[in-house]
């Protein structure tokens, strides 16, 4: 029936208006104390005692509720004690429905028994505007206010239809819809109450909300209004202006907002004129802000209508990461130093800026290889040669001048750029000092370390030098002098760009050659000495040139291994080889080379096979060599393909023997059927016993092994009669038998000796072309 004011108001409502109950002590008192007094004037005028009681039991209520008054306010009430305030709600009802029981009491007597205008009058006007007040003061407590409203208009009606008179009873009829309406009136108000106070709590909520996405949003925010004053901001947003402690912005104009950041060096004076312009022309952008603590944002601006908005995006671990990422992809970062891109940026830049010199110096580049640092990484391990790069790293600017740009090239290599004031001359010198610091002792943990270096350099006063070209030229030099013993400065010389511009026509030529089979074979005889018999021959490849004739193979083989195009070379040989094998009479044998690279760029075992079966060779008949330098290099792969070969029946001869590494274990580990024996043992046979004793040894060492042996180089028939009186070789080869055939010569040769019954002579075979 009644609505409870605790269920429908929010806790701190509820709270508040049980406190308003209990609030004006003294109007509480003035109303009861006028009452009683109305009543005993009443009293006095009608003479009636009844009435005197009513005007007693008035001041008497009244004391007692001033005294529930003060015990309410001697408690301490939250503003959340829901629980308390009912309890004192109850309170407060028990002694409003007291005072309401005196009005109703006073109207019934007044009417009924006193029977008295004045006394009626007095009775029903003060009742009548107590009954005023209770709807307007206490229409949010339903049930207080209706049980005040029952107490007063009850009596009051009952004491009017007592009179007897039809007036009065019409005036109770009259009375009736006024104390309906009182409550109507109460619940009015108290709908509307409600309502705002569910609007309070949904624009409190909401603001809550708003509050809480402030302070949550990770971006700071400012909202302006038309004039430019901040409407919301958050701290986010403030502390991109370099405000650590935000203080009330609220209110204030942006331009306060700036000058104090701009007075206080928190944002750049360009930042905060990219976003007035923006703002004035009401366009949308973004703005970088680095602020004085270090911190960037970015902020994004953007307008509609009366209204703008900044967003700041604290971008500050971006920034740092992508400054680290942009570092990393500058610099080493084992040595510290640019890397080869950056090293190029940094020196096409200064060669732009020499451009516009009166004096352009002389330029100096320099690249510096350690040597032998593969060695340096295999017997002390990649952490020593970490650290030795790292202390290079370090050194080589203090080595070189001030101005000097040093970066890192990759691996072992270094670089150095730098303009100088002197020439050539001043450059070799700077050269010569810098590879005397490098020599000096390296202090790394644990140990001590002296190396050597070689250093390439070109200096040029040339005005439009070009980085790429002095890259070449100094990387010609510095080949120069590696391949002059290294640990040494080598400077660039014009003739060095000769050969390296016909290194790269070579280049392009020989892959055409190879791509046009333009390449031919030469053959050179494998004789065994002591039946004086050609048993097989080393096909070797040989290039004439169009325009320089015919290209040792010492230049284009390098040629073809730097340029990838050795696994081609080697796959003309052997198709060609094969082919020409299989025309030959008997048993012949043909020896082709392998090099290291094909061992690391296809499958050596399948293109041998192709070849085979192309040529329908029988395996028999082929024989691969490899050097010690390549199945070291390339053991793992090297010793599997040579193992697939071995089990198919072609063999493998271990060539250039004694001029490579000298661990001897390969031999056993690998499927060798020959051994080929350099020809520098042979050097000093002939007059020195123990250069014999070596050679006989070294043979010796094959037949244990149960390999044939082949001794190359044989060009006088004194060395010849040495070795084959001293030592068990097998075969020999060497131009004593003959050199490099054609095919035609070799083919005649070889025809020749299968059609006689009696073996050709060494003079014939030496003299056959």
């Amino acid at each position: 029936m009644f609505q409870a004011a605790h269920k429908l108001l929010p806790p701190v409502d509820y709270v508040s208006m049980i406190r308003s109950l209990y609030a004006d002590r003294l109007s509480m008192l003035l109303g009861a104390y006028g009452s009683a007094l109305a009543a005993a004037v009443a009293a006095l005028e009608a003479h009636s005692w009844q009435l005197g009681v009513i005007a007693v039991l008035f001041i008497l209520v009244g004391a007692i509720r001033n005294l529930d008054m003060k015990a309410f306010n001697a408690v301490e009430l939250k503003q959340d004690d829901v629980a308390t305030a009912i309890y004192w709600e109850g309170r407060a009802t028990i002694g409003a429905a007291v005072i309401a029981s005196l009005y109703g009491i006073w109207c019934l007597l007044s009417f009924w028994i006193v029977d008295d205008p004045f006394a009626e009058l007095t009775a029903a006007s003060v009742s009548v505007s107590v009954l005023v007040g209770v709807s307007q003061r206490n229409f949010a407590i339903d049930r207080l206010m209706t049980i005040q409203v029952l107490l007063i208009a009850v009596p009051m009606s009952l004491g009017l239809l007592l009179t007897g008179n039809l007036y009065y009873a019409l005036l109770t009829l009259l009375l009736l819809p006024f104390f309906v309406s009182l409550r109507k009136i109460a619940g009015n108000a108290r709908d509307v109450l409600l309502r705002a106070v569910h609007g309070r709590m949904k624009a409190s909520a909401l603001a809550e909300q708003l509050d809480a996405a402030l302070d949550t949003l990770e971006h700071g925010l400012l909202m302006l209004d038309q004039n430019r004053i901040v409407e919301v901001a958050n701290d986010t947003a403030l502390e991109a202006f370099g405000i650590g402690t935000p203080g009330d912005w609220i209110g204030r104009p942006l331009r306060e907002l700036f000058d104090f950041a701009l007075e206080t060096g928190a944002v750049p004076a360009t930042a905060a004129k990219r976003i007035e312009m923006l703002l004035d022309t009401h366009s949308s952008g973004k703005v970088l802000i680095c602020n004085r603590l270090g911190q960037y944002y970015e902020a994004s601006v953007s307008s509609r209508d009366t209204k703008s908005v900044l967003l700041f995006e604290d971008i500050s671990d971006r920034v740092s990461a992508e400054e680290r990422i942009s570092y990393m992809a500058r610099y080493d970062a084992l040595t510290a130093l640019p890397n080869r891109a950056y090293f190029a940026e940094l020196v096409e830049a200064a060669l732009e800026e020499r451009l516009d010199t009166l004096d352009p110096g002389t330029v100096a580049l320099m690249i510096l290889d350690i040597d032998d640092f593969k060695h340096i990484n295999d017997t002390l391990g990649h952490l020593a040669g970490d650290q030795l790069l790292h202390e290079i790293g370090r050194r080589l600017p203090t080595a070189l001048p001030d101005d000097a740009i040093v970066g890192r090239l990759g691996g072992d290599e270094f670089i150095a750029f730098y303009v100088s004031s002197g020439g050539a001359a001043d450059v070799e010198a700077d050269a010569g000092r810098l590879l005397g610091r490098m020599h000096q002792t390296y202090q790394l943990p644990n140990r001590q370390l002296s190396i050597n270096v070689s250093v390439g350099a070109v200096a040029s006063s040339e005005r439009g030098d070009d980085f790429e070209q002095l890259m070449i030229k100094a990387d010609l030099a510095l080949n120069a002098a590696k391949l002059g013993g290294k640990n040494r400065v080598v400077q660039f010389h014009a003739l060095m760009d000769t050969e390296y511009q016909l290194k790269q026509q070579l280049k392009i030529d020989l892959k055409q050659a190879i791509a046009d089979k333009k390449l031919h074979l030469a053959y050179q005889p494998i004789v065994d000495p002591r039946q004086n018999r050609i048993v097989g021959c080393e096909a070797l490849a040989r290039w004439n040139h169009p325009s320089y004739g015919m290209i040792s193979p010492a230049t284009f083989i390098p040629i073809a291994e730097e340029t990838g195009l050795i696994t081609d070379l080697t796959r003309f040989v052997l198709d060609k080889a094969t082919r020409d094998c299989r025309a030959w009479p008997g048993d012949t044998r043909v020896a082709v080379n392998i090099s290291a690279r094909d061992f690391r760029s296809c499958d050596v075992a399948e293109l041998v096979g192709e070849a085979l079966e192309d040529s329908r060779l029988p395996p028999g008949q082929l024989e691969i060599e490899v050097t010690e330098t390549t199945v070291i290099e390339e053991r793992d792969s090297a010793g599997a393909a040579l193992l697939k070969l071995y089990d198919r029946g072609v063999g493998i001869a271990l060539d250039d023997f004694g001029t490579g590494y000298s661990s001897l274990s390969y031999l056993s580990a690998l499927p060798f059927t020959k051994l080929k024996i350099d020809r520098s043992f042979l050097t000093g046979i002939e007059t020195d016993e123990k250069a014999l004793k070596l050679v006989a040894n070294v043979v010796q060492l094959g037949k244990d092994l149960n390999l044939m042996t082949t001794i190359e180089g044989v060009e006088t028939e004194v060395q010849l009669n040495l070795v084959t009186k001293h030592t068990g070789v097998d075969l020999i080869q060497g131009f004593l038998y003959g050199p490099p055939l054609t095919l035609d010569a070799f083919t005649r040769l070889i025809e020749q000796q299968y059609s006689r019954q009696t073996p050709v002579s060494l003079r014939l075979v030496s003299a056959t072309k």
